[in-house]
């Protein structure tokens, strides 16, 4: 297999992926699927970084920008949802402050991450994506 077709192919199956974990993620933003989202844009900004003589550069810059502004956002839920989980396993209650502002500020950075979702989605990003990295 030529090398240009295979970072094609792998790269179009990442996008597929991370458009999959974004519609999840639309609709839940338990602590699972954001640690999936963040997964797949991680696999997704790498493979666009690794095959980057393959696309064109302008257009793999912009996307790997947008990846990492969802990226930031899903940082913000994932960080939360380690801290409460360390914390539960240090036998801190639920009523502790610590938690509670944790848990408040989980539920800002979640709502931060469905707003950037909601205006994403209206956007059709993944048929855009593919038609400038030519996939």
């Amino acid at each position: 297999m030529d090398m240009e077709v295979y970072a094609r192919s792998q790269t179009s199956q990442r996008l597929a992926r991370f458009a999959f974990e974004f519609r999840r993620a639309a609709g839940s933003r338990d602590a699972g699927t954001v640690h999936d989202l963040r997964v797949a844009i991680r696999r997704l900004s790498n493979c666009l970084k690794t095959f980057d003589p393959f696309f064109p550069s302008r257009e793999s810059r912009k996307v790997q920008r947008k990846l990492g502004k969802i990226m930031d956002r899903a940082a913000e839920i994932r960080n939360r949802d380690v801290a409460l989980a360390l914390l539960g396993e240090a036998g801190h209650t639920g009523r502790s402050q610590l938690i509670a502002l944790l848990a408040r500020e989980r539920v800002q950075a979640e709502a931060e991450l469905a707003a950037l979702l909601k205006r994403w989605s209206r956007r059709e990003f993944s048929a855009k994506w593919r038609a400038r990295l030519d996939l």
